[in-house]
């Protein structure tokens, strides 16, 4: 459903005119934001802001906009912006968008994990609605053709009834990695590999492979000395039926080694794997259809071959909401099932078995409060 507020702005837009776009939080992935946006004619961007000055003053440079290290001063005297999107560190999404949202009235665009804890989200879903606006969650990943193809292949029982769904990331995420900044490694602002590097993957297994509903996780802390996990191994049973195995560390050395999911069907094999699930490796409904639904991300500018190209497509998903009022493709109970399921992995290793993954409880770890990360990020009110 399209909010009042978002219906209003598409009543108020020219069909040239293109939905204006401001980014708080300039680390490596709002330079993606700014790539994307730059790709698409539907939008365009207005304004960046980060606490650090030259982090945004080097996006404001490379785009041609104005920079800001306070977004109370970006959204109250800057240019006109119609939607925010929020890169800040995990533990901060809640506080930045229920302030952007409540304050200043703007749509909001939520970088992963959306928020850290379902309970969050339903707050900021209350919000929005109270408010007439729009949250964005974003899963880029399902726009990738391998997913497409073998989403649609699942659709149409290509591959049958699911009898197994594996993830598998082997990855390497050392202790200078970590030591980058105060909330990495944080069971408050970050999570570890499971909240922070396989959240796409979580989010991906229930996409293609349905929801699931018990779990049975152990974690651990190997390869760093950080707060948060860098290894889970974790067994699941679908609501089908299917089964289910989660294989994540960022302890491997000394380089990523694979990123995959894959999926048995009573018909046939698919398997998901490359940098960003971005190689359809394999697929015995059709062979020849691995090349035709397989991307090169590595050309991709700066970092981008981690996130690929489906931040395009969000943000033209985003136009459509506004100038056409189409239904944005995730939205807020997908989003739920998707944090549902993250903290059903912590509280199955937190009571030491399986779990329900629909049971209303959270962990207590996983978005904890810790004041003194926070503050760090914190911009002050005017």
């Amino acid at each position: 459903m399209v909010g009042r507020a978002a219906a209003e702005l598409a009543s108020s837009m020219k069909p040239s005119d293109p939905v204006r776009v401001a980014l708080i939080g300039c680390g490596r992935i709002a330079g993606h934001h700014c790539q994307s946006i730059r790709a698409n004619a539907g939008v365009t961007l207005a304004a960046v802001c980060d606490l650090v000055p030259e982090k945004a003053e080097a996006y404001a440079k490379e785009h041609g906009v104005p920079a800001f290290t306070d977004y109370h001063a970006m959204l109250a005297r800057g240019p006109a912006i119609d939607v925010v999107a929020l890169s800040t560190p995990s533990g901060m999404h809640f506080e930045h968008a229920m302030d952007v949202m409540d304050r200043y009235r703007k749509h909001v665009i939520m970088e992963k994990p959306t928020f850290m804890r379902p309970s969050q989200l339903r707050q900021a879903y209350a919000a929005a609605d109270r408010l007439d606006l729009q949250i964005f969650p974003v899963f880029q990943n399902r726009h990738n053709k391998a997913v497409k193809r073998v989403k649609a292949a699942l659709q149409a029982g290509e591959l049958g009834d699911i009898r197994i769904v594996s993830v598998r990331l082997r990855w390497c995420r050392p202790q200078r990695y970590y030591n980058l900044a105060p909330w990495r490694g944080t069971l408050s602002h970050d999570g570890g590999a499971l909240t922070n590097q396989a959240i796409h993957h979580v989010d991906l297994l229930r996409h293609l492979g349905g929801e699931v509903e018990r779990v049975n996780a152990t974690m651990r802390t190997l390869g760093a000395e950080i707060e948060a996990e860098d290894t889970v191994v974790a067994t699941m049973i679908l609501r089908s039926g299917a089964i289910g195995t989660l294989e994540v560390t960022t302890a491997a050395r000394p380089d990523d080694f694979e990123a995959s999911l894959g999926i048995v069907g009573s018909k046939g094999l698919a398997q998901i794997g490359g940098i960003a699930v971005n190689e359809l490796q394999v697929f015995t409904p059709d062979p020849d259809a691995r090349s035709r639904n397989s991307e090169d991300f590595k050309g991709i500018k700066g970092h981008g071959a981690v996130y690929g190209y489906g931040h395009t497509e969000m943000y033209g998903n985003i136009v459509a909401c506004f100038r056409e009022g189409r239904p944005f493709p995730v939205d807020r109970e997908d989003c739920a099932g998707t944090l549902k399921l993250l903290h059903a992995f912590y509280r199955s290793d937190e009571a030491g078995g399986w779990v329900q993954v629909d049971e209303a409880a959270e962990s207590p770890r996983l978005g904890r409060a810790n004041e003194a990360v926070s503050q760090i990020y914190r911009t002050p009110a005017p």
